[in-house]
């Protein structure tokens, strides 16, 4: 699918334009201390005129067939662009965990680490969060690695999504 900047994006946003629009696909998602399983997911990245990206990820278990069973995760949150080749990205969860992410942003490419996270009494343990999104011929392609559970940093989910809007 074709994509065009908008004329009206503020110009700090554009190292992130890119993500603009609703993405569609599917990926793995494993830890030590959970059986690995494919998921779907639909991210949707939008903007209101001001100089932030709002985000909005879903995702739900799929079986053998592909097809989704049960919700899964859900994001919101918003990318904020800090000026010199840097980003942040803030995250609330619906699971009582709040991250707030830092790192840099070159053409096509983001690479964030968490800077904090907050949890709820309830909440599982999470302690840190490293996440890489990238524009591989024409999909969005992340990956993300987290230390939770008394495990340390390692891989936790990746995914391929492809613009649908």
């Amino acid at each position: 699918m074709p994509f065009e900047i908008r004329s009206d994006l503020p110009p700090e946003l554009l190292p992130l334009a890119w993500m603009i629009g609703r993405w569609e696909g599917a990926g793995v998602v494993g830890y030590p201390t959970i059986e690995s399983v494919n998921f779907g997911q639909e991210i949707i990245v939008s903007n209101d005129g001001r100089p932030f990206l709002e985000w909005q990820s879903r995702t739900w278990l799929l079986n053998d067939a592909g097809e989704q069973v049960r919700p899964l995760a859900t994001e919101l949150g918003f990318w904020r662009p800090a000026g010199d080749g840097e980003v942040e990205l803030l995250l609330t969860h619906p699971t009582g965990i709040v991250e707030m992410y830092h790192g840099t942003v070159e053409p096509a490419k983001i690479e964030i680490r968490t800077d904090g996270v907050i949890r709820s009494p309830l909440a599982k343990e999470y302690n840190a969060g490293h996440r890489l999104y990238g524009l591989v011929e024409s999909q969005l392609m992340w990956a993300m690695d987290m230390a939770a559970a008394g495990q340390p940093l390692q891989s936790h989910a990746s995914a391929q999504l492809k613009r649908v809007e």
